[in-house]
């Protein structure tokens, strides 16, 4: 792998490194059972590492690494305790995308645990008289419900490449079900901003608001409803989702969901069925793959979009040597790499089964090559963009008609493991808005998601064929972008991903580049300020850059910018030229990340 030089000045990696030092702390392992291992950043150490926000999740894959379970094994059971913990960004009632390396054949492998909209959807699901429904009342719906994912992923992903049973795996989540965690700050400021929404449904209110109170920042909170269906899961397997009780409640809650007499909310009735759970199935892909930097980058194809949206800004941004550009020139090759390769997703990108999507060629540096020219260094491109042609690659090229990024819902969660054996697991997970629909499931303890609202609900222009209308079956594209690195001799460089709607892809895409290309630690790549350019009028800045010297600059370039206060929540892991562990975490964003190894054998 190239290295870049050291550079001696930049505001980029200044902020990365002040923020870095907000929660720096010696590597940790996990705590002993009962008592939550303290948050830090970054880990170093032998016989695996796993990342995600949260501690007591992060303990949970850790305990399954040191009981001898694999990479496979530790991230369901991590996923399946930020079930307990991260709620409203994830859970059974949702889905994912999942990327595995086998270390074995040093191949990746990718699934699709997309959620699926029901049988009776057409491609006016979201339209009431002609015209398309207010987002919110979308999201807080039935309507908006899909057929959960997450655990026929699971289910494959054992069965596929795991060493131990799923009730085994669930075991941890169980008891931090049954027995609590610590609510945070993060936890509280996610209830208080669905509260109105939440208390419009007897469920959700009882679990997350009991007494129509906020939970308490360090207060113990515990889902012993959830604790008895992962127990249920553990014992009958997913077929008790799929094929029997816990899927009935589901269908009852969706075409039925139970509101507050009192509420004056009005709350569309889904249509799901037993029918859509039966017939669900979480499905093997093949895995997007570019070259960067002498590395192979891959990531996950469609029906998400992160896989060729991350590789195609890639190969724009191959041409270019970013390791020697200022900071200005850096972010500016960033932002335009983005906004092109959004024009391009937004026109291509669809669900495979129903759309004829051009992966390939989407993917190829000869396409690339005819986009990157767009970029020149003293101007701006103007959005929104049109589209090229993957078929027809023309030099500077564009294709019919401009269409702005439509809305995709900005929560989910991703963890990142690595085991002893040098697989690895990247996998991003989600019930799509920060508390989904809003509604409980009677007596089930986990919500339901709204990932049908990342369904374009009418073109974004009549005049452009649009990719991702909803269809019976069909699965909303998504931005999920796990990503796994390996070098030209198949071995893992890093992994990592990161939620945050249609930011994932430039959240993955930044830290790449920060990275690999910046020189900055893979801590410091994530810590870093983040912009987003989603082929907007206006690129978002966190706030580090939007008061930044650097904003001013580029827009004397001609960039314009809005201020978002916090884009993505990133985790990864990295193999050392030592054969050494590094899991890296967000330092601050949602109150920091949790990165544990086995083993810890101290700093770099």
């Amino acid at each position: 792998m190239r290295r870049p030089a050291v550079r001696t000045l930049s505001l980029l990696a200044a902020a990365a490194a002040v923020a870095a030092s907000v929660a720096a702390a010696p590597p940790t392992t996990a705590a002993p059972p009962g008592r939550t291992p303290a948050k830090v950043p970054e880990a170093v150490g032998y016989g695996g590492a796993v990342s995600s926000v949260d501690a007591d999740a992060s303990a949970a894959g850790i305990e399954v690494l040191r009981e001898g379970g694999n990479a496979v094994d530790a991230a369901v059971a991590t996923a399946a305790a930020l079930g307990v913990t991260e709620p409203y960004s994830s859970g059974i009632g949702g889905g994912g995308y999942f990327v595995y390396y086998d270390a074995a054949s040093r191949s990746v492998h990718t699934l699709d645990g997309r959620e699926t909209a029901p049988a009776s959807a057409t491609s006016s699901l979201f339209l009431e008289n002609g015209k398309p429904l207010p987002f919110a009342d979308a999201v807080t719906s039935g309507l908006g419900v899909g057929t959960p994912g997450t655990p026929a992923t699971w289910d494959r992903a054992l069965h596929a490449w795991g060493s131990k049973s799923l009730g085994t795996l669930l075991k941890p989540a169980e008891r931090i079900a049954r027995d609590g965690f610590t609510v945070d700050d993060t936890f509280r400021s996610q209830t208080k901003d669905n509260q109105a929404r939440f208390a419009d449904f007897p469920d959700t209110a009882k679990l997350f608001l009991p007494g129509g109170r906020l939970p308490v920042v360090g207060s113990t909170f515990k889902n012993p409803e959830l604790a008895r269906t992962y127990q249920e899961l553990g014992r009958k397997g997913v077929g008790a989702l799929y094929r029997g009780d816990i899927g009935a409640d589901i269908v009852r809650t969706v075409r039925k969901p139970p509101v507050d007499p009192a509420s004056t909310r009005k709350v569309r009735p889904g249509d799901l069925t037993e029918k859509d759970l039966r017939a669900y199935e979480a499905t093997f892909r093949a895995p997007t793959k570019v070259g960067y930097r002498g590395l192979d980058v891959y990531g996950m194809a469609p029906s998400s979009s992160g896989g060729t949206t991350v590789g195609e800004a890639l190969n724009i941004l191959e041409r270019t040597d970013l390791s020697k550009a200022s900071d200005v020139q850096y972010l500016h090759h960033y932002i335009e790499a983005s906004r092109i390769a959004f024009a391009d997703r937004g026109r291509w990108v669809g669900d495979p089964a129903f759309e004829k999507v051009p992966t390939k060629g989407l993917l190829s540096q000869r396409f690339a090559d005819s986009r990157a020219c767009l970029i020149k260094d003293d101007a701006v491109l103007t959005s929104p963009l049109a589209p090229g042609d993957p078929s027809r690659p023309a030099p500077c090229g564009t294709s019919g008609v401009a269409s702005p990024t439509t809305y995709e819902g900005d929560n989910t969660t991703h963890l990142t493991v690595a085991d002893k054996w040098g697989n690895v697991v990247a996998y991003t997970l989600t019930i799509e808005q920060t508390g989904g629909s809003a509604i409980t499931v009677p007596g089930r303890g986990f919500l339901l998601n709204n990932e049908l609202t990342d369904f374009s609900f009418a073109p974004a222009n009549p005049a452009v064929h649009d990719p991702n209308l909803p269809g019976p079956g069909k699965r909303p594209r998504s931005s999920i972008s796990p990503t796994i690195v390996l070098d030209r001799h198949g071995k893992p460089v890093l992994a990592l991903g990161s939620p945050g709607g249609a930011t994932i892809i430039t959240t993955v895409l930044q830290t790449l580049t920060n990275h690999l290309d910046r020189g900055l630690p893979l801590v410091d790549a994530i810590a870093a300020p983040r912009a987003s350019q989603r082929n907007a009028a206006r690129t978002e800045l966190e706030p580090a850059l939007y008061d930044s010297v650097l904003r001013g600059r580029l827009e004397a370039l001609g960039h314009s910018f809005s201020l978002n206060p916090e884009i993505g929540a990133a985790t990864g892991v990295q193999r050392l030229p030592d054969g050494r562990w590094l899991a890296a975490a967000e330092t601050v964003r949602r109150g920091g990340g949790s990165a544990l190894v086995v083993h810890p054998s101290g700093k770099r």
